[in-house]
């Protein structure tokens, strides 16, 4: 007989290759696990000051209109064609996005636009600061993963 240890470890290896099975096909660049919890801590923060735009509509919106950010969408929506057409908007306007677990937040959204500026209103500045180095951080790491793919 197995110990628990080993009981764990091949549960925790069939829920894995059940979320590689829900990924769309097309979720590339598809971040890591250390950049996806990063970008989502980045996202609880964002959340926390009112710099988040949430849902498909409201990031399409926001990026028509100009407005820059990092772009991250979730890799396992169903149907795909939800979202298919955020990242090539995100490159038109040259905007870092990556394929994660979105919406670190209370409602769960297929994908978010994270910026360094509230939308309404003003945060200090030590915690603008904060958020603007985790987002540099973290806008980094998605520009090597993109460069990677191309």
């Amino acid at each position: 007989m197995g110990s628990d240890s080993e009981v764990e470890k091949s549960a925790q290896k069939e829920r894995e290759k059940k979320k590689i099975l829900a990924l769309a096909p097309i979720a590339k660049p598809l971040a890591g696990k250390k950049l996806s919890k990063r970008a989502l801590k980045l996202v609880r923060r964002a959340a926390e000051h009112k710099c988040l735009k949430r849902g498909v509509k409201e990031v399409v919106k926001s990026i028509r209109r100009g407005n820059k950010g990092i772009c991250i969408i979730a890799g396992n929506i169903s149907p795909i064609d939800v979202i298919t057409h955020v990242p090539i908007l995100c490159e038109e306007a040259d905007i870092p996005y990556d394929l994660a677990n979105a919406g670190a937040t209370k409602r769960p959204t297929c994908c978010v636009l994270v910026s360094t500026k509230p939308a309404k209103g003003e945060i200090g500045q030590e915690e603008q600061e904060k958020l603007k180095g985790e987002y540099d951080q973290v806008a980094s790491d998605i520009s090597e993963l993109a460069n990677t793919m191309f």
